[in-house]
């Protein structure tokens, strides 16, 4: 069975990597760049940012969760969680 992977914690839960549009990483880092930076040299082909956790608050990793989530998922499944979530995943 194959598995999609749209978020990661690290061991020791201070960092959470999610599924992002390469297109976008550049402009989420320059954002903050104290609560996002880039992927492992490695994994910079993949479509993957990470977040220092300490520094998001509890909506806003939802957020990036739920959006990583979508990313991976059929637009129905999206669209069903969009009729059963109207104010989102906050």
């Amino acid at each position: 069975m194959k598995q999609i992977v749209y978020v990661a914690f690290s061991p020791d839960e201070t960092v959470m990597e999610f599924a992002y549009p390469k297109e976008e990483r550049a402009a989420l880092v320059a954002s903050d760049p104290g609560k996002f930076s880039l992927p492992a040299e490695s994994d910079l082909r993949f479509s993957w940012a990470r977040s220092q956790l300490g520094a998001l608050d509890a909506t806003e990793a939802r957020e990036l969760v739920v959006d990583a989530w979508r990313m991976v998922v059929p637009q129905k499944l999206s669209r069903a969680y969009d009729l059963t979530h109207p104010d989102g995943p906050g």
